[in-house]
């Protein structure tokens, strides 16, 4: 059956609709059990409740069964969670006792799954950067938030600190802060350097608004405390610079790509080595992600390139400036896949994309093949379109 839908396209400074004809093809199909040769998280979205009665733009309600249920289709893909990270909207919207509640109920789940991966955002959320009047403060908040995870059982994301960010005169003020957290650290970290495309307060993190100076000051972090981290996931939206990163760490500790425009090419890896991945990328695309890892597994990086090559115009759309706000296009993706029944987010972030923005995510994905169920996806498409008043 051919689907056709008007979209809003952009024309001479203004928006017109214009017919689409749904392509309409047949999503990848990992294999299942597949095992991969590379590490991949998805930093996974959270599903709001749309019948709390509580205010949306000040409290914090989820709806755990749906929520739950997408880590475990996740984990059925053969992908990690990174557990209340920022595509949780860790920072907006997800405040950290609903975060802690989140990371327990999914170390819950997970238990019950055959090699399902795990990992959880530890930060500073929970103090406000503007409380913060020492690095100690920082440091206090960081520990609590440590040991509250690490006694559910939980493996620590370490996540950048506004409140750090704030408060550090300088590189060694974060040398003294990671060195107190990762000699606390029961098991090994993975490390997030989180770039201020996606959080604006965390510009000069690591001491520096020179990236170069900026990543020598965190290789030395790491090659000081190499056998406590796992791996580092920076989120810079600069292939170049992770590769350069990558090439300079310790043999054991894992670059773990968090660019959601390069990803394809950065697990690809080169003759010097490749990255690993956690990217909130993965929960929208996470069907051919699994096929694209299980074919680089299988020795066919042309498979995995021709799965995932679609996907990244996609990705660098959703994740177009102001980048902060991605997380709209997440599950904007969740709820016309069916993994949810409405389109609510936690802090009243569905709004933070256009209705042209999510018309042209709904073009992008059909491209990609990543529509579960066309048909369904259409109708909610066009219900969406009516209630801003489109078609």
């Amino acid at each position: 059956m051919t689907l056709t839908i008007s979209l809003p396209v952009s024309q001479d400074g203004g928006m017109v609709l214009e017919p689409y004809t749904l392509r309409a093809n047949t999503p990848a199909v990992p294999v299942k059990g597949q095992r991969f040769n590379r590490v991949a998280y998805s930093a996974a979205h959270v599903v709001a409740d749309p019948l709390a009665t509580r205010d949306p733009w000040q409290d914090c309600v989820l709806d755990w069964n749906a929520t739950i249920a997408y880590r475990v289709h996740l984990w059925n893909l053969g992908l990690g969670v990174a557990e209340a990270m920022d595509t949780a909207q860790r920072g907006m919207g997800l405040d950290w006792p609903t975060s802690l509640q989140l990371i327990k109920e999914s170390i819950g789940a997970a238990r019950g799954i055959d090699g399902a991966l795990l990992a959880n955002g530890c930060g500073t959320d929970h103090l406000s950067p503007d409380a913060a009047r020492s690095l100690d403060d920082v440091v206090r908040a960081y520990e609590q938030q440590m040991s509250s995870i690490e006694a559910l059982g939980g493996r620590l994301i370490l996540m950048a600190s506004r409140a750090l960010a704030r408060i550090a005169r300088g590189p060694d003020d974060y040398a003294r802060v990671y060195d107190r957290l990762l000699s606390a650290a029961r098991e090994p970290v993975i490390l997030h350097w989180l770039g201020d495309m996606f959080d604006p307060a965390l510009a000069g993190y690591w001491g520096s608004r020179d990236v170069g100076a900026a990543m020598n000051v965190a290789v030395d972090v790491i090659q000081r405390h190499a056998k406590k981290i796992d791996g580092i996931k920076i989120s810079l939206l600069d292939k170049d610079r992770e590769i350069e990163m990558r090439r300079r760490l310790p043999a054991k500790v894992r670059m773990y790509t968090g660019d959601d425009f390069n990803y394809a090419e950065l697990i690809a890896g080169d003759t010097k080595g490749y990255s690993d991945a956690l990217l909130g990328i993965f929960d929208a695309i996470a069907p051919a992600a699994s096929a694209a890892l299980g074919a680089l597994a299988r020795g066919s990086e042309a498979e995995f390139h021709r799965i995932l090559a679609p996907t990244v115009p996609l990705s660098r759309h959703i994740f177009a400036a102001p980048t902060r706000f991605y997380k709209t296009g997440v599950v904007f993706m969740a709820w016309l896949n069916g993994f949810q029944n409405h389109f609510t987010m936690v802090g009243g972030q569905q709004s933070g994309r256009s209705i042209a923005h999510l018309a042209e995510i709904f073009r992008l994905a059909d491209e990609a093949a990543l529509l579960v169920d066309p048909e369904l996806a259409c109708k909610r498409m066009r219900h969406l379109l009516a209630l801003h008043g489109v078609g």
